[in-house]
């Protein structure tokens, strides 16, 4: 008889894990490559060298100390891709503080919430962006901004916050400046930051990113050092990165696939970030691959779909291009195709993970077949190891479905104050259960086949129906909602929304749309909204969303997404 194989999988073990923190790396890269290209953003003019960079940093971490802030305290950003985030997250980490990512796209609600969650002590924040002001919304939420001191606000909404930096040269009422702050610092402040720095190690908490279950309030993944540092750095030799590479990062900084895969990622290989814009556009991607040489990019499938289907692409020479990675969602056999045939990107690969795990768990090889790069999400990576199981626990035979779950560096140091929710994602060995439904067949490569949870995912961005229907609560108008997603051909999944109104009341699918807007993320906001007098139930009165997305599937003329 010849033994079953199980799903289980172990990364190699070499090259050694990185033992040292974010900042460490920073000054080691500036003293062994000082005029290499580090950061470059066309829109914002910045052409930063490595040394150039680290001395920034240095500059605004110690001005962050000289401002009242001490090792471990949470530090919030909420703006899009710039310079200054990039220069928050290594200053940050040189200073010890706990940098709090804060979605772009977040309302008032949402941010009360998660600066309250961590208890921020400070926030730097964009005074807008496109037709969000940053500025407006925060003095909506505390009215006391206004007329606070910089550095000593008192918040009834948000009692732990005492800082608020705005970017730029020109300060509002109660917060700094950007530039004033990353100015001030005094002899002291840098001889504290020595002090701190000198302090930290590999383990430290240095990142919260928020991420919700399928129940609940959003949970704060807590992470170190050792976990997106080493990650950013087994990424990058998965794509090969060197310092002849420049790394077009269109991708949100405020998700680990920009700020760990990509800054990380360069940062411990020398290699060059380029960042095409605030947030992402098909068009500023082509100019700037072009112009800037970039010979990586990063992506969901729907972002290279754009580029792909840009009305000028033929205009714009990509031939420096050669590889990257593409996450998020499934990637469709013909979009594949075309990235390699028609971008240049002929070692693409694809990776798959979650904040959770830093983010990145396997990743498939720059030289894998083109059906293995559309039909898995690769290989475990080196130091990590991963199983399938099933309801039971134990690992099941190759090519089974079961619940993919992994081990090692990567995963997290827990949910933020949030033991009970901790305990039930890592298990007592360990084990970080994903909630997806994965197999792993005789080779290693793992693919995703579906999801125990009923999480949404739009664009490549994870929505859960619980924030969204816990927002539609709050409506008074609503006595219940329940959201799911269907498919969509642009996004992969929208968002719908059944609703059932109180006795008596009415309204239409606008006012529900309109209620939405402005206070949660756009992203969020229900495409598809259906009135009902109840939901379809299990006999024990559960909701059966597979049945609801099964008859808005029918109801609408909707196709499922075909990949490999």
């Amino acid at each position: 008889m010849t033994e079953t194989r199980l799903s289980y999988d172990r990364g190699a073990t070499t090259p050694p894990l990185l033992d040292e923190t974010i900042g460490k790396v920073l000054d080691r890269v500036a003293l062994a490559h000082p005029d290499q290209d580090a950061l470059i953003i066309p829109y914002q003019k910045v052409h930063w060298s490595w040394s150039e960079l680290a001395e920034r940093a240095s500059q605004l971490a110690a001005a962050l100390l000289g401002v009242g802030l001490e090792r471990g305290d949470r530090v919030g950003i909420w703006a899009p891709n710039c310079a200054e985030w990039t220069l928050t997250q290594f200053a940050t980490a040189k200073a010890g503080l706990v940098l709090v990512n804060i979605n772009p796209a977040y309302r008032t609600f949402e941010l009360e919430y998660a600066l309250n969650k961590v208890q921020c002590k400070a926030l730097i924040l964009a005074p807008r962006l496109k037709s969000s002001n940053y500025v407006a919304m925060l003095n909506e939420l505390i009215p006391e901004l206004s007329t606070s001191t910089p550095g000593e606000l008192r918040a009834e909404a948000l009692s732990h916050l005492r800082t608020v930096i705005v970017l730029g040269e020109e300060s509002s009422p109660g917060m700094y400046s950007f530039n004033e702050v990353s100015e001030r610092s005094t002899n002291e402040d840098h001889a504290r930051l020595r002090g701190t720095a000198g302090s930290l190690k590999p383990d430290d908490p240095i990142n919260i990113q928020f991420t919700s279950g399928t129940t609940g309030a959003p949970k704060g993944a807590t992470l170190s050092h050792r976990g997106i540092l080493n990650n950013g750095f087994f990424v990058g030799e998965a794509i090969g990165l060197g310092l002849q590479d420049r790394l077009c990062v269109p991708v949100p900084l405020y998700h680990c696939f920009g700020m760990v895969m990509g800054n990380l990622g360069c940062l411990t290989h020398a290699s060059t970030i380029v960042y095409p814009g605030e947030s992402f556009d098909p068009g500023a991607v082509l100019e700037t691959v072009s112009s800037e040489r970039c010979t990586a990019l990063y992506g969901v499938p729907t972002m290279f779909i754009a580029v792909l289907d840009h009305s000028e692409f033929s205009d714009f020479d990509l031939s420096s291009l050669r590889t990257g990675i593409m996450a998020g969602s499934p990637c469709p056999i013909e979009v594949m195709k075309r990235v390699i045939g028609e971008m240049h990107l002929s070692e693409m690969t694809i990776a798959y993970g979650m904040t959770e795990t830093s983010p990145v768990s396997t990743q498939t090889d720059r030289e894998d077949a083109l059906e293995r790069r559309v039909s898995s999400v690769g290989r475990v990576q080196p130091h990590v190891e991963i199983k399938i199981i099933d309801e039971q626990g134990a690992t099941v035979p190759r090519n089974t479905p079961g619940e993919f779950c992994t081990r090692g560096y990567s995963v997290m140091v827990g949910y933020w104050d949030d033991k009970e929710r901790t305990r039930d994602a890592i298990d007592a060995e360990g084990w970080m259960h994903t909630g997806d439904l994965a197999t792993m067949d005789d080779q290693g490569y793992a693919n995703i086949v579906g999801r125990l949870k009923d999480m949404v995912i739009r664009g490549g961005e994870n929505l859960y129906p619980s924030e969204i229907e816990e927002f539609l609560y709050t409506h008074p108008k609503i006595q219940e909602a329940q959201v799911i997603g269907v498919p969509d051909e642009k996004y992969g999944e929208e968002i719908c929304a059944w609703v059932r109104l109180g006795a008596g009341e009415k309204a239409t699918e606008d006012d529900i749309r309109d209620f939405c807007k402005g206070r949660i993320a756009h992203n969020k906001i229900p495409r598809y909204v259906r009135f009902v007098d109840d939901f379809p139930t299990t006999v024990t009165g559960k909701i059966r969303k597979f049945e609801m997305r099964k008859t808005m599937i029918r109801e609408l003329g909707l196709a499922e997404e075909k990949t490999a």
